[in-house]
């Protein structure tokens, strides 16, 4: 059955190389000094191929050089995002637009962002998000089936990617990957009152957070057989998390603020309710102490939520609606000076 309608046309960009031998190319035939010529002018031309010479180290040092300088810029963050799943990559989307001044970290404990979104339900493809999630989809520029209450994106791959790539691009983002949060940094109280006179949410908390503790998440899987191996820290006014629910990094800062005594227990996530758990999800999005707010499925755990299996619009827009809480929380902190 045909689709009711699709998402507007999309522009893409061209690939500079010709489908057929003589055709013109997609760019300019006189090359600028410095740039390799297109692609069609290498098609039928393989026999006298080479790269540009390099030494090894040269690489090595190309890499090493701007890691260790990302490290040094982004050791003292505006916002830390812990989680590049569907959630905190659109939160990390929504800040770096609305906040190019802010310097945004974002986390990853795998090798691979994107959490479960790189396809939808049971290993298949096609990506359902319900109505109005749509809208978030057209921001991205991420195409889409009209299917009245909801919409249909033919690969999830392509969400993730897209988002994964608007995110990479923004000069004020950095995605440090394959880099587990171990704890929190914390300072003493935190709380108060916000400039309308309203008890800010999280108000009379014995603790603050103030940034993250880091290691390399295969460093985080071995402490146990191997020797003490301590971590790296990010400093932060404000830090979401959006893990996921519970599992081998999944609900990590809500787990550790029980263990903390900032938290009781948790609610646990409650069985699979589609209609009720979208909603409660978005609604909830939260700062829950001072300098923390959570979003996604890790505040299901938290709450008691129903889970939502495979469908996507609430962690976009949970993701949408912790950017703009972490904007207001960071310019509140800064207002009352506790950096």
């Amino acid at each position: 059955m045909a689709p009711s309608a699709v998402s507007p046309a999309q522009q893409h960009a061209q690939l500079a190389f010709a489908s057929k031998k003589g055709q013109d190319a997609t760019v300019d035939d006189h090359t600028p000094e410095g740039l390799s010529k297109p692609l069609a002018d290498m098609m039928g031309h393989w026999e006298n191929f080479s790269f540009e010479p390099i030494r090894e180290s040269t690489v090595s040092r190309a890499m090493t050089r701007r890691y260790f300088a990302d490290l040094d810029r982004h050791a003292e963050s505006d916002i830390v995002i812990i989680g590049a799943g569907s959630c905190g990559l659109s939160a990390a989307y929504t800040l770096g637009k609305l906040r190019p001044d802010l310097r945004i970290t974002l986390i990853e404990a795998s090798v691979s962002p994107g959490g479960g979104a790189w396809l939808g339900g049971q290993l298949f493809s096609a990506m359902v998000m319900r109505k109005p999630a749509d809208v978030f989809l057209r921001e991205v520029g991420v195409p889409y089936e009209d299917e009245g209450d909801y919409v249909v994106v033919k690969h999830a791959a392509l969400f993730t990617s897209t988002v994964l790539s608007r995110v990479l691009a923004m000069e004020n983002v950095k995605l440090f990957n394959a880099t587990a949060v171990e704890d929190l940094i914390t300072r003493p109280g935190g709380g108060g009152e916000d400039g309308d006179g309203d008890e800010d949410a999280a108000a009379g908390a014995a603790v603050r957070v103030a940034g993250v503790v880091t290691n390399w998440t295969l460093v985080s899987m071995h402490h146990d057989d191997q020797s003490c191996m301590d971590p790296n820290t990010i400093n932060a006014p404000v830090v979401i998390s959006t893990t996921g629910h519970d599992g081998p990094f999944g609900a990590f800062s809500v787990k550790r603020l029980v263990s903390m005594k900032q938290l009781e227990q948790l609610g646990g996530m409650r069985g699979l309710d589609m209609q009720r758990a979208e909603d409660a999800i978005v609604k909830n999005t939260r700062e829950i102490v001072p300098g923390l707010i959570v979003g996604g499925m890790e505040l299901s755990e938290i709450d008691g939520a129903n889970r939502m299996g495979p469908t996507f619009g609430a962690m976009a827009l949970s993701g949408v609606k912790a950017a703009e809480e972490a904007i207001r929380v960071f310019d509140l902190r800064k207002k009352q000076n506790e950096f």
